[in-house]
């Protein structure tokens, strides 16, 4: 079967969307997964711009929010199956305005293209793009068997939302002394799911991003956990490596100050620290992605024609299924009350 068109699922794994973003040319960014919202951890990753959360779709989410139909926001709805995390962390670079973070070929074709047509529009030509696809494409796991597209739908729909802060706007206020204006900063909601963005909240001056949203993203968590459904948060952030790099250069030329030598040295210790840790873990990211695309379907089935020659083959599967059949049955005993 031809693959022309088609988006293969990929796992929802840090490692592989940061080296993804890597092959979209993208730099100044990677992608770190969250465990809490707590003030350390967010503050560990700084800078964020922005987070996104998987869970296990529910017919019948309410949203939390108001649709906003505006063009401040870059926002495609989601056309393709199974790349709902890739077009959550496209539509969320899509929205950065930072220097840092350089975008690369690939994407600002794409975004020059698309910013001037509609949602919908914008979600069919990401579609389209093969160039994305084939980045997207090349992090899948080798299968041994082709889908059936036409099985019925599993229960379980994992989807992802993004949450970005984008732009700015003011609003205007009259109490009973004055009237004035005040400039705020909406945080939004980019689900692909829907027609619009949805505007969470906004950012009152003197507030960060983070302080804002954690008590929202924390709520849902707690939500989710109630109900025992399965989410996973993510965030992109500031290249951690060249953050710390960048930090070690600025002890050296003595651009920081410090109270004493020994405190500077104290901190040098723990940059160079960080900085090996940055390295340990993209090394660890490339073994598990090449992991991840190898194709083993040869030598396995070299390993069952070896042992299917040699007789040996049968009595294993037998012998397979027997402990499956006994560890069920001890299972089911424990089971049941005494």
């Amino acid at each position: 079967m031809s693959d022309e068109g088609v988006w293969t699922l990929i796992e929802s794994d840090p490692g592989v969307f940061t080296e993804m973003l890597r092959g979209f040319g993208v730099e100044g960014v990677q992608v770190e997964e969250l465990h809490s919202m707590s003030e350390e951890e967010t503050a560990a990753y700084n800078p964020i711009y922005g987070l996104i959360f998987l869970f296990k779709w529910r017919p019948g989410e309410e949203p939390i929010g108001e649709p906003v139909d505006t063009n401040n926001v870059f926002f495609a709805q989601q056309v393709i199956t199974n790349a709902c995390a890739t077009q959550a962390i496209i539509n969320l670079l899509m929205n950065v305005n930072d220097p840092k973070v350089k975008l690369g070929s690939v994407l600002e074709e794409y975004r020059d293209f698309a910013k001037q047509i509609d949602p919908a529009s914008r979600g069919l030509v990401l579609s389209n793009c093969e160039k994305i696809r084939q980045v997207h494409n090349s992090f899948a796991r080798p299968t041994f068997y082709e889908l059936d597209l036409n099985m019925p739908p599993s229960e379980d729909n994992y989807h992802f939302i993004t949450f970005v802060p984008v732009g700015n706007k003011w609003f205007f206020f009259i109490d009973v002394t004055a009237a004035f204006n005040l400039l705020l900063f909406p945080i939004y909601e980019l689900d692909g799911l829907r027609e619009f963005p949805l505007e969470v909240s906004v950012i009152p001056e003197g507030k960060t991003w983070m302080e804002v949203i954690s008590p929202i993203i924390t709520e849902r968590m707690r939500r989710f956990n109630d109900g025992d459904i399965m989410f996973n948060l993510m965030a992109v952030v500031g290249n951690m490596m060249e953050k710390w790099t960048k930090r070690r250069e600025e002890i050296l030329e003595g651009k920081i100050t410090f109270p004493s030598t020994d405190a500077m040295y104290d901190e040098l210790a723990i940059v160079e620290n960080k900085i090996d840790e940055e390295g340990h873990k993209l090394d660890t990211y490339r073994r598990e992605n090449a992991r991840r695309r190898h194709n083993y379907l040869p030598f396995i089935v070299e390993i069952l024609r070896i042992l299917a020659k040699e007789g040996r083959l049968v009595p294993m599967v037998e012998k397979a299924q027997l402990n499956a059949r006994s560890r069920l049955k001890r299972e089911s005993k424990q089971a049941q009350p005494n």
